[in-house]
């Protein structure tokens, strides 16, 4: 069974997106995972298919309703097991551990939030999960949905050509990803350190391992906390 993306967005013209692209986008070609976009305000039931109201408590901006939401959710994933996610600035952050954990399983069901937010109780009562891209915020969560598929689809077993491809880089191994070198030997009087072009494997494995951990103490010391040495 492929891996299936539900996207509930007001902009479902946003995707794929880039995902319609090289290796995801062939991917998607082979069937190899699915997309489908639903439009939020087909949901609604008045003449203007409104889909937010004013915030309860007086405030700025706008919130999506709850009932029209849900009725969203409720087509969309109806006797689904697949999980249903939030992309929303105050989830919890996405990492590569998750990203795995849903790579795993059948697919995922997204709402992409817009306005100031969501309707509190439609969280609770559809048990969405919030989940953050970043400790920023953006103008809706298509562009987060679209970052979560991303990392997702390229881990797919056969989506990418060399297998081993996934497991030397960024967070996969709780380091950043070591230097990378190619051709020419020589770059503007930099050269390709000596050890990459020795032909010895055990070599190449340790620099590789301690450049790794070297560029993490250094920008992201936050990864080695409670890690052994």
């Amino acid at each position: 069974m492929s891996f299936r993306a539900t996207i509930l967005t007001l902009y479902p013209e946003m995707f794929p997106g880039h995902l319609g692209f090289s290796l995801a986008g062939k991917a998607l070609e082979r069937g190899q995972w699915s997309l489908d976009a639903v439009q939020i305000r087909d949901f609604a039931e008045d003449k203007h298919r409104t889909v937010d109201d004013t915030p309860a408590g007086g405030g700025a901006g706008m919130v999506l309703k709850p009932d029209i939401l849900a009725r969203a959710i409720d087509q969309a994933s109806e006797n689904d097991t697949r999980p249903r996610l939030l992309m929303s600035p105050r989830g919890k952050p996405l990492t590569q551990e998750k990203v795995r954990e849903l790579a795993a399983g059948d697919g995922v069901v997204i709402v992409c939030g817009r306005f100031e937010g969501v309707d509190q109780r439609v969280i609770d009562a559809r048990n969405l999960e919030e989940v953050s891209v970043g400790d920023y915020v953006l103008s809706g969560g298509e562009p987060a949905a679209l970052t979560l598929l991303d990392a997702v689809i390229r881990i797919l077993p056969g989506v990418m050509g060399n297998a081993l491809s996934g497991t030397h880089e960024s967070f996969e191994n709780g380091l950043l990803e070591h230097p990378q070198y190619t051709r020419p030997q020589v770059f503007e009087g930099r050269e390709i350190p000596a050890v990459l072009t020795s032909g010895n494997h055990a070599a190449i494995e340790k620099w590789r391992l301690e450049e790794a951990k070297k560029l993490t103490a250094a920008r992201r010391p936050d990864l080695l906390v409670g890690k052994a040495d």
